[in-house]
Protein backbone atom coordinates (compact mmCIF):
# COMPACT_ATOMS: atom_id res chain seq x y z
CA UNK A 1 0.00 0.00 0.00
CA UNK A 2 1.18 3.42 -0.89
CA UNK A 3 1.88 6.07 1.58
CA UNK A 4 -0.11 9.15 2.20
CA UNK A 5 2.88 10.88 2.65
CA UNK A 6 3.29 10.59 -1.17
CA UNK A 7 -0.43 11.92 -2.08
CA UNK A 8 -0.31 14.84 0.26
CA UNK A 9 3.29 15.63 -0.86
CA UNK A 10 1.81 15.88 -4.09
CA UNK A 11 -1.09 17.53 -3.31
CA UNK A 12 0.94 20.34 -1.58
CA UNK A 13 2.94 20.85 -5.49
CA UNK A 14 -0.32 21.08 -7.09
CA UNK A 15 -1.56 24.06 -5.30
CA UNK A 16 1.20 26.00 -5.58
CA UNK A 17 1.11 24.93 -9.40
CA UNK A 18 0.06 27.90 -11.64
CA UNK A 19 -1.25 26.34 -14.92
CA UNK A 20 -2.35 29.76 -16.45
CA UNK A 21 0.98 29.23 -18.72
CA UNK A 22 2.73 26.40 -19.83
CA UNK A 23 6.41 25.78 -21.76
CA UNK A 24 6.06 25.15 -25.27
CA UNK A 25 6.99 21.48 -24.52
CA UNK A 26 3.76 20.59 -23.24
CA UNK A 27 1.46 20.81 -26.34
CA UNK A 28 4.20 18.68 -28.60
CA UNK A 29 4.27 15.65 -25.84
CA UNK A 30 2.39 12.59 -26.66
CA UNK A 31 1.44 12.94 -22.95
CA UNK A 32 -0.98 8.98 -23.75
CA UNK A 33 2.05 7.21 -24.93
CA UNK A 34 3.29 4.19 -22.50
CA UNK A 35 6.87 5.77 -21.86
CA UNK A 36 8.24 9.27 -21.97
CA UNK A 37 11.27 10.84 -21.18
CA UNK A 38 12.03 15.07 -20.74
CA UNK A 39 15.34 15.65 -20.38
CA UNK A 40 16.81 19.21 -19.95
CA UNK A 41 19.00 21.38 -17.71
CA UNK A 42 18.31 22.12 -14.38
CA UNK A 43 15.67 25.04 -13.22
CA UNK A 44 13.93 25.41 -16.64
CA UNK A 45 10.26 24.12 -15.59
CA UNK A 46 10.80 20.13 -16.25
CA UNK A 47 8.64 19.24 -13.10
CA UNK A 48 6.41 22.06 -13.13
CA UNK A 49 5.26 20.86 -16.68
CA UNK A 50 4.45 17.07 -14.95
CA UNK A 51 2.21 18.73 -12.52
CA UNK A 52 0.43 21.26 -14.58
CA UNK A 53 -0.38 18.08 -16.69
CA UNK A 54 -2.01 16.02 -13.47
CA UNK A 55 -3.84 19.31 -12.27
CA UNK A 56 -5.42 20.10 -15.98
CA UNK A 57 -6.25 16.04 -15.91
CA UNK A 58 -7.44 14.98 -12.52
CA UNK A 59 -11.02 14.07 -13.41
CA UNK A 60 -9.76 12.54 -16.60
CA UNK A 61 -7.17 10.01 -14.93
CA UNK A 62 -5.24 8.99 -11.80
CA UNK A 63 -1.74 10.44 -11.59
CA UNK A 64 1.35 10.10 -8.85
CA UNK A 65 3.92 12.81 -8.60
CA UNK A 66 7.14 11.34 -6.96
CA UNK A 67 10.37 12.47 -6.84
CA UNK A 68 13.51 9.94 -7.33
CA UNK A 69 15.16 11.49 -4.40
CA UNK A 70 12.64 11.15 -2.03
CA UNK A 71 13.27 9.61 1.23
CA UNK A 72 10.64 6.76 0.20
CA UNK A 73 13.26 5.01 -1.53
CA UNK A 74 15.78 4.88 1.16
CA UNK A 75 13.20 1.60 1.82
CA UNK A 76 11.51 0.86 -1.83
CA UNK A 77 12.57 0.64 -5.03
CA UNK A 78 10.84 1.95 -8.82
CA UNK A 79 9.38 -1.64 -9.03
CA UNK A 80 7.57 -1.46 -5.53
CA UNK A 81 6.51 1.89 -6.82
CA UNK A 82 5.04 1.10 -10.10
CA UNK A 83 3.48 -2.19 -8.32
CA UNK A 84 1.67 -0.22 -5.77
CA UNK A 85 0.27 2.52 -7.99
CA UNK A 86 -1.45 -0.15 -10.40
CA UNK A 87 -3.01 -1.87 -6.96
CA UNK A 88 -4.26 1.86 -6.70
CA UNK A 89 -5.89 2.06 -9.99
CA UNK A 90 -3.47 4.80 -10.76
CA UNK A 91 -2.88 5.09 -14.78
CA UNK A 92 0.07 7.95 -14.95
CA UNK A 93 3.04 7.29 -12.79
CA UNK A 94 5.38 10.43 -13.23
CA UNK A 95 8.81 10.12 -11.57
CA UNK A 96 11.10 13.50 -11.34
CA UNK A 97 14.79 13.88 -11.29
CA UNK A 98 15.49 10.16 -12.68
CA UNK A 99 18.54 10.65 -12.58
CA UNK A 100 18.72 10.40 -8.56
CA UNK A 101 17.91 6.57 -8.78
CA UNK A 102 20.32 3.88 -9.25
CA UNK A 103 19.93 1.29 -12.05
CA UNK A 104 16.94 3.60 -12.94
CA UNK A 105 17.05 2.31 -16.95
CA UNK A 106 16.83 -1.43 -15.87
CA UNK A 107 13.74 -0.81 -13.63
CA UNK A 108 12.11 1.54 -15.77
CA UNK A 109 12.55 -1.38 -18.55
CA UNK A 110 11.06 -4.11 -16.19
CA UNK A 111 7.80 -1.82 -15.02
CA UNK A 112 7.51 -1.04 -18.95
CA UNK A 113 7.09 -4.85 -19.80
CA UNK A 114 5.33 -5.63 -16.37
CA UNK A 115 3.09 -3.32 -16.28
CA UNK A 116 0.94 -2.25 -19.15
CA UNK A 117 -1.80 -0.58 -18.38
CA UNK A 118 0.54 2.31 -16.90
CA UNK A 119 1.64 4.93 -18.48
CA UNK A 120 5.66 6.09 -17.16
CA UNK A 121 6.46 9.52 -17.43
CA UNK A 122 10.07 10.77 -16.02
CA UNK A 123 12.48 13.74 -16.16
CA UNK A 124 16.01 13.79 -15.37
CA UNK A 125 19.39 15.72 -16.81
CA UNK A 126 20.26 15.94 -20.14
CA UNK A 127 22.83 13.68 -20.00
CA UNK A 128 20.41 11.11 -19.90
CA UNK A 129 20.87 11.34 -23.24
CA UNK A 130 24.50 10.25 -24.21
CA UNK A 131 24.28 7.23 -20.75
CA UNK A 132 24.88 4.14 -21.61
CA UNK A 133 22.31 2.72 -19.13
CA UNK A 134 22.11 -1.20 -18.27
CA UNK A 135 19.00 -1.48 -20.32
CA UNK A 136 18.00 -0.11 -23.95
CA UNK A 137 14.70 2.30 -23.99
CA UNK A 138 15.20 3.54 -27.03
CA UNK A 139 12.14 0.82 -28.43
CA UNK A 140 9.94 1.89 -25.18
CA UNK A 141 10.26 5.62 -24.40
CA UNK A 142 9.78 9.03 -26.33
CA UNK A 143 12.65 11.19 -25.15
CA UNK A 144 11.85 14.99 -25.53
CA UNK A 145 14.93 17.66 -24.77
CA UNK A 146 13.55 20.54 -23.09
CA UNK A 147 15.28 24.45 -23.20
CA UNK A 148 15.09 27.05 -21.39
CA UNK A 149 12.56 30.06 -21.28
CA UNK A 150 12.29 31.75 -24.77
CA UNK A 151 11.77 35.77 -25.03
CA UNK A 152 8.27 35.24 -25.99
CA UNK A 153 7.70 32.59 -23.03
CA UNK A 154 9.57 35.12 -20.62
CA UNK A 155 7.15 38.05 -21.70
CA UNK A 156 4.44 35.71 -21.00
CA UNK A 157 5.34 34.52 -17.48
CA UNK A 158 7.09 37.29 -16.24
CA UNK A 159 5.24 40.63 -18.06
CA UNK A 160 1.59 38.58 -18.85
CA UNK A 161 1.86 39.85 -22.53
CA UNK A 162 0.79 36.88 -24.52
CA UNK A 163 3.18 36.82 -27.98
CA UNK A 164 2.47 34.42 -31.08
CA UNK A 165 4.92 32.34 -32.06
CA UNK A 166 6.28 32.93 -35.37
CA UNK A 167 8.64 31.23 -38.01
CA UNK A 168 11.90 31.55 -39.12
CA UNK A 169 10.08 32.56 -42.59
CA UNK A 170 8.02 34.87 -40.62
CA UNK A 171 11.21 36.78 -39.45
CA UNK A 172 13.26 37.18 -42.37
CA UNK A 173 9.81 39.00 -44.15
CA UNK A 174 10.08 41.14 -40.88
CA UNK A 175 6.13 40.25 -40.29
CA UNK A 176 6.52 40.70 -36.52
CA UNK A 177 4.23 41.44 -33.77
CA UNK A 178 4.86 44.84 -33.06
CA UNK A 179 0.86 45.72 -32.59
CA UNK A 180 1.16 43.19 -29.29
CA UNK A 181 4.21 44.85 -28.63
CA UNK A 182 5.09 47.82 -30.21
CA UNK A 183 8.93 48.43 -27.94
CA UNK A 184 10.28 45.17 -27.32
CA UNK A 185 13.56 46.47 -26.83
CA UNK A 186 13.37 47.33 -22.74
CA UNK A 187 11.81 44.23 -22.15
CA UNK A 188 15.02 42.29 -24.54
CA UNK A 189 17.25 43.91 -21.93
CA UNK A 190 16.00 42.56 -18.90
CA UNK A 191 15.16 38.71 -20.68
CA UNK A 192 18.88 38.85 -21.65
CA UNK A 193 20.09 39.61 -17.78
CA UNK A 194 17.91 37.07 -16.58
CA UNK A 195 14.76 35.86 -18.43
CA UNK A 196 15.98 32.38 -19.43
CA UNK A 197 15.17 30.71 -16.21
CA UNK A 198 11.54 30.46 -14.97
CA UNK A 199 12.75 31.49 -11.44
CA UNK A 200 14.28 34.17 -12.28
CA UNK A 201 12.13 36.93 -9.93
CA UNK A 202 13.06 34.74 -6.94
CA UNK A 203 15.58 36.05 -3.91
CA UNK A 204 19.13 35.70 -4.48
CA UNK A 205 18.74 35.09 -8.40
CA UNK A 206 22.54 34.99 -9.37
CA UNK A 207 22.97 32.46 -6.38
CA UNK A 208 20.83 30.30 -7.65
CA UNK A 209 21.96 29.90 -11.11
CA UNK A 210 25.21 29.36 -9.50
CA UNK A 211 23.84 26.54 -7.89
CA UNK A 212 22.48 25.28 -10.78
CA UNK A 213 26.24 25.25 -12.42
CA UNK A 214 28.10 23.47 -9.18
CA UNK A 215 25.04 20.91 -9.49
CA UNK A 216 25.06 20.37 -13.04
CA UNK A 217 28.71 19.33 -12.75
CA UNK A 218 29.11 18.02 -9.38
CA UNK A 219 26.48 15.55 -9.80
CA UNK A 220 24.66 15.10 -13.52
CA UNK A 221 28.28 14.91 -15.03
CA UNK A 222 30.17 13.24 -12.43
CA UNK A 223 27.57 10.68 -11.51
CA UNK A 224 26.63 9.75 -14.67
CA UNK A 225 29.99 9.91 -16.74
CA UNK A 226 31.18 7.59 -13.61
CA UNK A 227 34.43 10.42 -12.88
CA UNK A 228 36.22 10.86 -9.67
CA UNK A 229 35.25 14.20 -7.81
CA UNK A 230 38.42 15.62 -8.13
CA UNK A 231 37.24 16.51 -11.85
CA UNK A 232 34.60 18.84 -10.95
CA UNK A 233 37.59 21.51 -9.94
CA UNK A 234 38.62 20.56 -13.61
CA UNK A 235 35.25 20.90 -15.13
CA UNK A 236 34.44 24.32 -13.01
CA UNK A 237 37.87 26.03 -14.35
CA UNK A 238 37.14 24.85 -18.01
CA UNK A 239 33.99 26.15 -17.49
CA UNK A 240 35.58 29.75 -16.26
CA UNK A 241 38.34 29.36 -18.48
CA UNK A 242 35.23 29.40 -21.93
CA UNK A 243 32.94 31.65 -20.19
CA UNK A 244 35.93 34.43 -20.03
CA UNK A 245 36.16 33.88 -24.17
CA UNK A 246 33.19 32.34 -25.67
CA UNK A 247 32.07 32.44 -28.78
CA UNK A 248 35.82 31.14 -29.71
CA UNK A 249 37.07 28.03 -31.33
CA UNK A 250 38.56 26.09 -29.23
CA UNK A 251 42.58 24.80 -29.44
CA UNK A 252 42.54 21.24 -27.94
CA UNK A 253 45.90 21.38 -27.08
CA UNK A 254 46.56 24.52 -25.74
CA UNK A 255 42.50 24.03 -23.57
CA UNK A 256 43.29 20.76 -22.42
CA UNK A 257 46.83 22.27 -20.91
CA UNK A 258 45.60 24.89 -19.28
CA UNK A 259 42.42 23.08 -17.68
CA UNK A 260 45.16 20.07 -16.85
CA UNK A 261 43.12 17.45 -18.05
CA UNK A 262 44.01 14.87 -21.15
CA UNK A 263 43.48 16.37 -24.82
CA UNK A 264 41.93 13.11 -25.44
CA UNK A 265 39.61 13.56 -22.62
CA UNK A 266 38.62 16.72 -22.97
CA UNK A 267 36.29 15.89 -26.13
CA UNK A 268 34.18 14.10 -24.00
CA UNK A 269 33.83 16.83 -21.22
CA UNK A 270 32.63 19.45 -23.78
CA UNK A 271 29.99 17.37 -24.86
CA UNK A 272 29.09 16.34 -21.17
CA UNK A 273 29.09 20.09 -20.62
CA UNK A 274 27.05 20.67 -23.65
CA UNK A 275 24.83 18.12 -22.87
CA UNK A 276 24.04 19.84 -19.05
CA UNK A 277 23.41 23.04 -20.19
CA UNK A 278 26.40 25.05 -19.77
CA UNK A 279 27.90 25.64 -23.10
CA UNK A 280 26.82 25.41 -26.44
CA UNK A 281 28.98 23.52 -29.49
CA UNK A 282 28.55 25.53 -32.87
CA UNK A 283 29.69 22.81 -35.33
CA UNK A 284 30.37 22.48 -38.71
CA UNK A 285 28.55 20.99 -42.39
CA UNK A 286 29.21 17.53 -41.02
CA UNK A 287 27.84 17.98 -37.02
CA UNK A 288 30.12 15.69 -35.95
CA UNK A 289 29.53 15.17 -32.28
CA UNK A 290 32.73 14.39 -31.14
CA UNK A 291 35.69 16.02 -32.54
CA UNK A 292 37.14 18.58 -31.69
CA UNK A 293 38.32 19.51 -35.28
CA UNK A 294 34.55 19.61 -36.18
CA UNK A 295 33.15 22.31 -33.62
CA UNK A 296 33.87 25.44 -34.92
CA UNK A 297 33.12 27.85 -32.25
CA UNK A 298 32.04 27.18 -28.32
CA UNK A 299 29.21 29.27 -26.82
CA UNK A 300 28.43 30.02 -23.11
CA UNK A 301 24.71 28.08 -23.65
CA UNK A 302 22.13 31.07 -22.52
CA UNK A 303 22.40 35.00 -22.43
CA UNK A 304 21.21 34.83 -18.53
CA UNK A 305 23.88 32.32 -17.91
CA UNK A 306 26.88 34.49 -19.86
CA UNK A 307 25.94 37.22 -17.88
CA UNK A 308 25.80 35.54 -14.68
CA UNK A 309 29.39 34.51 -15.30
CA UNK A 310 30.53 37.01 -16.42
CA UNK A 311 29.38 38.90 -13.31
CA UNK A 312 27.04 41.10 -15.11
CA UNK A 313 29.03 42.46 -17.52
CA UNK A 314 29.30 39.91 -20.58
CA UNK A 315 30.41 41.23 -23.92
CA UNK A 316 27.41 42.99 -25.71
CA UNK A 317 28.92 41.36 -28.83
CA UNK A 318 29.15 38.01 -27.71
CA UNK A 319 26.31 38.06 -25.75
CA UNK A 320 24.46 38.58 -28.90
CA UNK A 321 25.43 35.73 -30.77
CA UNK A 322 24.67 34.10 -27.91
CA UNK A 323 21.09 34.66 -27.84
CA UNK A 324 20.90 33.91 -31.47
CA UNK A 325 22.07 30.40 -31.16
CA UNK A 326 20.53 29.30 -28.24
CA UNK A 327 16.92 30.41 -29.30
CA UNK A 328 17.36 29.12 -32.92
CA UNK A 329 18.86 25.66 -32.45
CA UNK A 330 15.54 24.86 -30.97
CA UNK A 331 13.45 23.96 -33.94
CA UNK A 332 16.48 24.53 -36.80
CA UNK A 333 19.73 22.88 -37.30
CA UNK A 334 22.22 25.61 -36.77
CA UNK A 335 25.51 24.96 -38.33
CA UNK A 336 29.11 27.19 -38.75
CA UNK A 337 29.55 29.61 -41.84
CA UNK A 338 33.01 29.85 -43.11
CA UNK A 339 32.06 33.44 -44.70
CA UNK A 340 30.05 35.02 -41.45
CA UNK A 341 28.20 33.97 -38.10
CA UNK A 342 25.73 31.06 -38.81
CA UNK A 343 23.92 28.66 -41.52
CA UNK A 344 20.96 27.87 -41.13
CA UNK A 345 19.15 26.30 -44.33
CA UNK A 346 19.84 27.60 -47.38
CA UNK A 347 20.69 31.16 -45.22
CA UNK A 348 23.60 32.37 -43.88
CA UNK A 349 23.32 35.40 -40.79
CA UNK A 350 26.14 38.18 -39.56
CA UNK A 351 24.44 39.07 -36.24
CA UNK A 352 25.56 42.00 -34.96
CA UNK A 353 24.94 45.88 -33.53
CA UNK A 354 22.53 48.48 -35.19
CA UNK A 355 24.79 49.99 -36.89
CA UNK A 356 26.13 46.29 -38.27
CA UNK A 357 26.68 46.39 -42.25
CA UNK A 358 26.24 44.33 -44.96
CA UNK A 359 29.62 44.05 -46.01
CA UNK A 360 30.58 40.45 -44.93
CA UNK A 361 27.52 39.05 -46.61
CA UNK A 362 27.10 41.20 -50.03
CA UNK A 363 28.49 38.25 -51.80
CA UNK A 364 26.57 35.60 -50.58
CA UNK A 365 23.23 34.59 -51.43
CA UNK A 366 20.47 34.61 -49.07
CA UNK A 367 22.75 36.65 -46.67
CA UNK A 368 20.92 38.02 -43.78
CA UNK A 369 22.03 40.61 -41.24
CA UNK A 370 20.86 40.27 -37.57
CA UNK A 371 20.94 43.85 -35.91
CA UNK A 372 20.45 44.59 -32.05
CA UNK A 373 18.78 47.94 -31.07
CA UNK A 374 16.22 47.87 -33.78
CA UNK A 375 12.76 47.29 -33.66
CA UNK A 376 12.07 46.39 -36.68
CA UNK A 377 14.08 45.66 -40.30
CA UNK A 378 13.65 45.90 -43.85
CA UNK A 379 14.82 44.23 -46.88
CA UNK A 380 17.53 41.46 -45.69
CA UNK A 381 18.13 43.09 -42.13
CA UNK A 382 16.05 41.72 -39.72
CA UNK A 383 15.85 42.71 -35.54
CA UNK A 384 17.71 40.61 -33.12
CA UNK A 385 15.09 40.24 -30.76
CA UNK A 386 12.61 38.82 -32.99
CA UNK A 387 14.31 35.51 -32.90
CA UNK A 388 13.02 34.63 -29.39
CA UNK A 389 9.81 34.39 -31.01
CA UNK A 390 9.91 31.07 -32.00
CA UNK A 391 9.04 28.76 -29.78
Amino acid sequence: MLDNVLFEYQDQLLRNTPITMTRYLYHQIAWDSRMIGIVGSRGIGKSTLLLQYIKRHQDSAKHLYVSADTAWFAQHTLIDLARETVKEGITYLMIDEIHKYPNWSKELKQIYDMHPELHIIFTGSSILDIKQGEADLSRRALMYHMQGLSFREYMHLFHGIQLPTITLEQILANQLPLDVLPHPLPYFRDYLRGGYYPFALEQGFAMRVEQVVAQSIEVDILQYADMKASTARRLRHLLTIVSGLAPYKPNIDSLSQEVGVSKNNLPDYLLYMEKVGLIGLLRDNTMGLRGLGKIEKLYIDNATLMTILAAGNPDVGNLRETFFYNQVRVLHPVKASRDSDFVIGDYTFEVGGKNKGKRQIEHIPNGIVVRDDIEIGHANIVPLWAFGLMY
